[in-house]
C-alpha cells in the first residue's frame, strides 16, 4: 500500500464524517475565480488614503442625532408626533442638508424618508451603538411608523403616509419599497427584544411570501401594490433585481421563524432572477443576489451561479438601466475604481450610499464561497480608498461643487456623488468632481442639498467591516459584521488581501484566548494555540480568509463541510 493511497484513504474516510482527534484539514487549495471588472481595477490604487470609517460613523451619529445642534440648516433631526400607523412619536432626518421639502415646520413635520432614517440606525448599530436606548430615545421602535398599515400595504414604505410623499418612491418605485424592508429586517436582527419590530417582521414576511406567489416567474414590474396584491408598470423601468431583496427577506424569515414556506419562496425568488438571460441590475440588489446564491448553495444545497450575480453586479452592461454597475477608472490622476453607480453617465457617476451598501452583502458572501476572496478583497481596497473622495475635506477644493460651504458638513456629511464630468455646466472640464443632485429635485432647493445626509448615514457599514493593518493597503475585513440571520454559529472570520507583488507579513489581533488559525483559501491551519498579536504571511497578490477557532476543538467533515467543534469553518471543503 503506497503512501499516496494511505493519504487518499484517510481523506476519503473524513469525507463521510468520521471523527478523529488526529484529523488535520488538508483539502485542496481553493482556486480563485476572477471577476473581470475587478481585475481591471488597480492592485495599488493611487493616491492612497484610508479614511477612518469607524470614527466617521461614530461622529456622524453624534452629529445627525443631536437635537441641540446649532448652525445653518441644523439640527438635522426633528420629532414627528403625527402618529401615522402607530400612536407614538417618531423622528425625521433630512434627506440632504437644507432640503426644503422636509423639516419640523413643513407639513407638520411628517415629510421624512425611511431610507435615511433606517440607514442611519443600521449604520450606528453596526459599529456598536444601541439605538434602542440612546439619550432617552428608542430610535429602533420609532421606525415602526414607516410600517404602512393605515393604507393597507402592511410593509415598510419610504414615508409614513401618502401625504408626505415628496419623491423618492412611495408605492410606485419597486426598489424603495423592497430595500426599506431589507433595511428593517437587518435592524430587527440586532434588536430581537423589540416586540413591535418582531411583529412587523412577521407581517412583512407574509406579505412578501404572498407577493412572490402572485408574481410567479416574472418580477418584470415597476412596483407591487401590497394592498391589492397586484404588480404594476409605470414610467419607471421594470426592476427584476428586487427578486434578490425578496430572497434576503424570505430567507431571513425562514431562519427567524423556521417556516419552510419562506425557504421555498426565497429559493423561488432567487431562481427567477438567476434564470434571466440578461443583466437586469437596477439599483441595490444584485450583490444581494451573489450573497444569497452563495448562502443557499452552502446551507441549502443550492445550485446557483454566483459568478453570474457577481458579473451582473460589476460589469455595467445592465439592460433597462444602462450602465449600472461599478466604476473602473482613473479620473484626473485619482483612481476612482470601486464606487457603485452608473458606468456611463457623463463618463461615470458613482454614489456614496450604493458604494457603502455594496459591501454589506459581499463581505460575508466569501464565508460561503471563498473562491471570491481575492476579488472581494481587491474591490474593497479600491472602494475604501475612493469613497473618501465624496467627503469635502478629503478632496481638493478645486474638485468639488461647494468648497465655501463645506464647513457645515463637519466632514461627516458627504457629497451624494462623484462624477467624471459634472452635470452642471459651470463645472465642465473638472475631473473627478464631487457633487449632488439635490438642487435638481425640486424648486427652491439650496445648493447645500448636494450634501447627502441619507447616504452618509450608511458609513457604519464600512466602519464595521474595515480596519487597517500594520501594512498600508492591506485591510482586515470582518466577514461576520454584516452576516445576518445565520443558521449556525460562526467563529471570527477575516478577509485579508495582499495587493503587493511580494509576500507581506501582517500582524492581526486574535484575542486573549488561544486559537487555531485556519485559512479557508489554502485550507491549512497556519497557527496553533496563539493569542494576542500574531504575525501571518500573506502570499503575493492573493487573499487569505482566516477563521479564529478556539484551541482544542476537534475537526471533522460533515455533509461536505469542514466543522470545528460542530461549527462550520469551510462550507465548500469537499468541493
Amino acid at each position: 500500500m503506497t503512501r499516496n493511497f494511505i493519504a487518499w484513504f484517510l481523506f476519503s474516510i473524513s469525507l463521510f464524517g468520521c471523527k478523529s482527534n488526529q484529523f488535520e484539514p488538508s483539502g485542496k487549495p481553493v482556486e480563485q475565480v476572477a471577476v473581470q471588472r475587478i481585475e481591471a481595477m488597480p492592485n495599488l490604487p493611487e493616491p492612497y488614503q484610508l479614511k477612518d470609517w469607524r470614527q466617521t460613523a461614530l461622529d456622524f451619529d453624534r452629529f445627525a442625532f443631536d437635537f441641540e445642534a446649532e448652525g445653518p440648516f441644523l439640527p438635522l433631526i426633528w420629532l414627528d408626533s403625527s402618529g401615522h400607523n402607530f400612536d407614538q412619536t417618531t423622528f425625521g432626518l433630512y434627506t440632504a442638508i437644507g432640503d426644503v421639502r422636509e423639516g419640523p415646520s413643513v407639513n407638520g413635520g411628517q415629510n421624512h424618508e425611511a431610507l435615511g432614517a433606517q440607514g442611519a440606525v443600521l449604520g450606528a448599530t453596526l459599529i456598536g451603538i444601541d439605538k434602542s436606548n440612546q439619550n432617552g430615545h428608542n430610535y429602533v421602535g420609532m421606525l415602526a411608523n414607516y410600517f404602512n398599515k393605515d393604507n393597507g400595504w402592511n410593509i415598510i414604505q419610504n414615508f409614513t403616509n401618502k401625504s408626505a410623499h415628496i419623491g423618492g418612491g412611495y408605492g410606485n418605485d419597486y426598489w424603495y419599497d423592497v430595500f426599506n424592508n431589507v433595511l428593517f429586517y437587518a435592524i430587527g436582527h440586532y434588536y430581537p427584544q423589540e416586540e413591535v419590530v418582531n411583529d412587523i417582521m412577521l407581517t412583512i414576511a407574509d406579505q412578501f411570501y404572498k407577493s412572490d406567489s402572485i408574481l410567479g416567474d416574472s418580477y418584470s414590474y415597476s412596483y407591487f401594490d401590497f394592498k391589492n396584491m397586484t404588480p404594476g408598470k409605470n414610467h419607471i423601468p421594470a426592476q427584476e433585481d428586487v427578486a434578490a431583496g425578496y430572497a434576503f427577506i424570505l430567507y431571513a424569515a425562514y431562519q427567524k421563524y423556521g417556516d419552510e414556506k419562506y425557504l421555498k419562496a426565497a429559493r423561488h425568488a432567487l431562481k427567477v432572477l438567476h434564470d434571466l438571460p440578461e443583466n437586469r441590475n437596477y439599483e441595490m440588489f444584485m450583490p444581494f443576489g451573489a450573497y444569497m446564491a452563495a448562502r443557499l448553495n452552502a446551507e441549502q444545497n443550492g445550485d446557483y451561479e454566483v459568478q453570474k450575480f457577481m458579473n451582473w453586479t460589476f460589469d455595467g452592461d445592465a439592460v433597462g438601466r444602462e450602465g449600472w454597475g461599478v466604476v473602473v477608472g482613473n479620473w484626473g490622476g485619482y483612481d476612482v475604481s470601486g464606487i457603485a453607480g452608473s458606468t456611463v453617465h457623463n463618463g461615470g457617476y458613482g454614489f456614496l450610499m450604493n458604494t457603502f451598501d455594496l459591501a454589506w452583502p459581499l463581505a460575508p458572501m466569501v464565508r460561503y464561497d471563498q473562491r471570491y476572496a481575492r476579488a472581494v478583497g481587491k474591490w474593497m481596497l479600491n472602494a475604501a480608498n475612493a469613497a473618501r473622495l465624496f467627503y469635502p475635506y478629503d478632496i481638493p477644493d478645486s474638485l468639488q461643487a461647494l468648497p465655501d460651504k463645506k464647513a457645515i458638513t463637519k466632514n461627516l456629511i458627504a457629497y451624494e456623488g462623484l462624477i467624471k464630468e459634472s452635470i452642471y455646466p459651470e463645472f465642465k472640464g473638472i475631473t473627478p468632481f464631487a457633487q449632488g443632485d439635490g438642487p435638481l429635485w425640486a424648486e427652491g432647493m439650496p445648493p447645500e442639498t448636494m450634501f447627502s445626509v441619507y447616504g452618509s448615514g450608511h458609513a457604519g457599514i464600512f466602519g464595521a467591516l474595515i480596519e487597517p493593518t500594520n501594512v498600508e493597503r492591506i485591510l482586515r475585513i470582518d466577514c461576520l459584521a454584516t452576516d445576518m440571520f445565520m443558521q449556525s454559529g460562526a467563529y471570527p472570520t477575516f478577509l485579508f488581501y495582499n495587493p503587493y507583488p511580494e509576500v507581506k507579513s501582517i500582524t492581526t489581533e486574535v484575542g486573549s484566548q488561544a486559537v487555531d488559525i485556519y485559512d479557508a483559501v489554502s485550507r491549512t491551519i497556519l497557527k496553533r494555540g496563539v493569542k494576542g498579536n500574531v504575525a501571518v504571511d500573506l502570499p503575493a497578490n492573493a487573499a487569505r480568509l482566516l477563521v479564529y477557532i478556539p484551541e482544542g476543538n476537534t475537526f471533522e467533515v460533515s455533509d461536505g463541510m469542514l466543522m470545528a467543534g460542530g461549527v462550520p469553518v469551510d462550507y465548500r471543503y469537499s468541493k
